[in-house]
């Protein structure tokens, strides 16, 4: 699997200039390459292109500057090309997963600037990374590299900070039982070799010989931990609820509270006014602008800082790891919370935990958007129907457990994602009738005090 590492590094004054040319030629190959794409009937190759906005426009008075930089990122600007054009047509037809995308964009100034060197273009020595015609840049090492890189990407973002990202080929690795991989299908449990004296369900592993065992295990033989007995390896499952104030709510109790943004996002609205009333293209307004990003930018560290901890928490303690397949783009729709919901960053923290899941080996599993976790009791699968966002609190009618809505949610998640569903006709059969529950409604669910 590939990885991306990224470090920041401070190049001195003659490699910014360096760094802004060689942007500006990337960004101009970008543009004339996009430009000829619109005009042409059909799409030309990635080598046509190339002979056109690199080759011949060098031999132009207009274009002769490309021939001061490398060659390297220049070709990569119009593969790039190549590949966007090619998610465009694969999003028309369906063949790419996730929302349509739009038909590539010119690129400006004014946005984040990058540009690619691929093997022959870039070397990693002690004195630091030699680029092509840009000399040696010293990166800040905040960790080792696995492997050797097979690229490099130097990024300079809105708030004027450059980095270095590489990527390189990394194995998963293998920790812990991973619940049997062989062919890919979990351990099967038999509810029948459950102790209900002693609320434990044993199994042996089929790979590594192992006794797992379900610490917490009803009489209906659901189980929402994995643990190992010997060498305490970790094999567990957990489910992951998200939410605005509570980011994640747990399956085991856990809580993760979101970050505060609001000091943050106010400073961001007050700089943004000062912006609308200043005149464009001045200093002023430009030095406005670097200010807003760099609020910007100290949000999404913020978040990114967050998620990275959070998930690599998750990943590492947990071998399965549950969570929603959640419709973000029709949450935003609501006015009053559409500003709270975009800056939780709900679909970057799903990705980090899919990707580092199959890094150190764990199972990650989605379940499907409109099963009805807040619906139903986690313990004998009762289901009371939808509930009020202001509910926090329910009471089961028919086993009479009270539960916090978003922990209820959680091990729902979980129970869903582990494939133990609860029996439907042992709940209609155990559960009390419709006039008594309508009766308890007002006094079993409740909303939070103080509110």
């Amino acid at each position: 699997m590939k990885a991306r590492y990224q470090y920041r590094f401070y190049p001195t004054d003659q490699q910014q200039q360096s760094l802004s040319q060689l942007f500006g030629c990337v960004r101009v190959v970008w543009n004339d390459a996009l430009a000829i794409c619109k005009q042409s009937e059909k799409l030309p190759s990635n080598n046509d292109l190339q002979k056109l906005v690199i080759t011949q426009a060098k031999k132009t008075i207009e274009r002769d500057w490309l021939s001061e930089v490398s060659n390297i990122p220049l070709q990569q600007s119009v593969a790039d090309l190549g590949v966007a054009y090619k998610n465009f047509f694969n999003s028309l037809k369906g063949k790419r997963k996730g929302k349509k995308l739009g038909s590539p964009n010119f690129k400006k100034k004014t946005n984040q600037q990058s540009a690619r060197f691929r093997i022959g273009g870039f070397s990693i020595k002690k004195s630091g990374v030699y680029l092509a015609k840009i000399g040696n840049v010293n990166p800040i090492w905040s960790r080792e590299l696995p492997a050797s890189p097979s690229s490099v990407t130097v990024i300079k973002d809105c708030a004027n900070r450059y980095f270095l990202s590489f990527v390189v080929d990394v194995e998963p690795l293998d920790t812990g039982c991973a619940r049997c991989r062989s062919g890919g299908e979990p351990i099967n449990i038999d509810a029948k070799n459950a102790n209900f004296a002693t609320g434990i369900l044993r199994k042996s592993c089929e790979i590594s010989g192992e006794e797992l065992f379900f610490p917490e295990v009803s009489r209906h033989g659901d189980a929402s931990l994995w643990q190992s007995l010997p060498g305490g390896k970790i094999c567990q499952s957990i489910g992951i609820d998200l939410g605005i104030k509570t980011f994640a709510f747990m399956s085991n109790g856990e809580k993760a509270e979101s970050p505060n943004y609001s000091r943050l996002d106010k400073r961001v609205r007050r700089k943004q006014k000062q912006l609308a009333r200043q005149q464009r293209d001045s200093r002023r307004r430009n030095k406005t602008r670097i200010q807003i990003a760099k609020l910007h930018n100290k949000i999404a560290d913020t978040r990114k800082d967050f998620l990275h901890k959070l998930s690599t928490k998750v990943v590492s303690e947990n071998q399965t790891i549950v969570l929603e397949d959640l419709n973000v783009s029709g949450m935003v729709k609501n006015r009053k919370l559409s500003r709270a919901i975009s800056q939780q960053g709900w679909r970057e923290f799903r990705t980090l935990c899919e990707a580092k899941s199959q890094k150190y080996n764990r199972e990650f599993v989605v379940i499907n958007r409109w099963e009805p976790t807040s619906q139903v009791c986690s313990k004998c699968g009762y289901k009371w129907g939808k509930l009020d966002l202001k509910v926090r609190t329910v009471q089961c009618l028919n086993c009479g457990t009270e539960h916090d809505r978003d922990e209820n949610a959680a091990k729902n998640i979980n129970i869903v994602g582990m494939g133990n569903r609860h029996d439907s006709k042992r709940t209609q059969r155990q559960s009390k009738t419709t006039s008594v529950a309508s009766v308890n409604e007002a006094s079993r669910i409740t909303a939070p005090s103080g509110r």
